[in-house]
């Protein structure tokens, strides 16, 4: 990269979550300065459980940090689909030995305060990046030379780009895209953890098991090397299309859930207190970054948790980004255009897909339903090659 002073001059991130570091870190290793700046008092995630696909495992290696994410990690031996009604199974996908001679890396699970916080420690180990919590974006201007940022606080920082990773509520986004509020799926996600030897037998052992009925879905996988166990619990609701509290009513929970099995309802009763998040979307795009500004992850893409792909994407996002700025000589401009171009098909792929997961292969009835499990028992493991295989 050149190394003109105007070069020299860190590229601002706003967003320190999971996008936001993985980019800072990729930039690191290009030897580009970065100046991270999160709206929360520290760096930090929600309590949940993630999944990640084998084509995250090259972006880890590139990151330099495949092993700190697997000695945290739950190695599960198969996914398994069954019928929250009947108990049927639906599908099965071993995750062993043949899974990982076909994609050469692995599927895990992980709770995503592990995720994050290695992350974390590689960025905190790096003179190049320069992490400031408590600094809500609220402003910016592209000057043409370089960028200024407005913090809440005000305070007027200034570098040569800014990379809105500020999530799917993103105000960078409104200024780059200017698309208004995020697509709401009418879907509700209610999610839990709990120390596993509270779980029954059962749900113990290092499997991902999804619990599929008409318009529900349970999913529930041990996490932090078995010690934890994950619940996510999701239903039809256009009960808070108008946003979401913090914490779920258990009553509509119940309440939906009610047909289900007796091993979908004992797992739900373990739980008093559930944390609740509407589903949100927006149209797929292919256009998210204007002169010395571009959007990451969730600002650019965000997409339904059905192909559990979120935080995949946005990892890949900030490994290309960075690759495309090294290509460029440093020219952040045709950088973000070029990362634009190699980005918007793949991530508009993963949202669409994401879609239709959720309302034909998580949640169908009666016909839908059957169709789904015949399609399901023919899965071939080439089927999601396209994806695993990874960038």
């Amino acid at each position: 990269m050149p190394s003109s002073p105007g070069e020299r001059r860190p590229v601002i991130v706003s967003g320190g979550g999971i996008g936001g570091l993985s980019a800072a870190l990729a930039l690191s290793r290009i030897g580009q300065e970065t100046i991270v700046l999160e709206a929360m008092p520290q760096f930090k995630e929600v309590g949940a459980g993630i999944q990640l696909g084998p084509n995250v495992f090259k972006m880890f290696d590139r990151l330099g940090i495949r092993a700190a994410i697997e000695s945290v990690a739950v190695f599960p031996d198969s996914l398994e689909i069954r019928d929250a009604l009947s108990g049927e199974a639906v599908m099965h996908i071993p995750l062993g030995e043949k899974f990982l001679e076909r994609y050469r890396n692995p599927y895990v699970v992980i709770h995503r305060p592990d995720l994050l916080s290695a992350i974390l420690r590689a960025c905190q180990a790096s003179p190049l990046i320069d992490l400031r919590p408590g600094k809500k974006v609220i402003d910016f201007e592209d000057r043409g030379s370089g960028v200024e940022v407005r913090t809440a606080d005000g305070e007027i920082v200034s570098g040569r780009a800014l990379i809105g990773a500020d999530g799917l509520w993103s105000r960078i986004r409104q200024r780059i895209v200017g698309d208004g509020e995020p697509r709401r799926a009418g879907h509700i996600a209610y999610r839990a953890v709990l120390p596993i030897e509270k779980a029954p037998p059962r749900a113990r052992a290092h499997r991902v098991t999804l619990w599929a009925g008409p318009k529900i879905h349970l999913v529930h996988y041990p996490l932090r090397r078995g010690e934890l166990l994950n619940l996510v619990a999701v239903f039809h609701s256009d009960r808070y299309e108008e946003g979401w509290d913090v914490f779920g009513d258990p009553a509509e929970l119940h309440e939906k859930f009610k047909a289900a099995r007796p091993e979908v309802l004992e797992l739900l009763n373990l739980i008093e207190t559930w944390r609740m998040w509407v589903l949100c979307d927006r149209e797929p795009g292919k256009e998210w970054s204007k002169g010395l500004v571009t959007l990451l992850g969730d600002a650019a893409h965000p997409t339904l948790q059905y192909m559990a792909q979120g935080a995949a994407m946005a990892i890949e996002d900030g490994v290309v980004l960075a690759q495309k700025l090294e290509e460029t000589g440093g020219d952040f401009a045709r950088a973000a255009l070029a990362y634009q171009e190699a980005r918007y098909l793949r991530t508009a792929r993963v949202q669409l897909t994401s879609r239709f997961v959720g309302d034909y292969v998580y949640h169908p009835r009666g016909a839908a339903a059957e169709v789904r499990n015949d399609m399901l028992r023919r899965l071939s493991p080439e089927s999601m090659a396209w994806l695993y295989d990874g960038i």
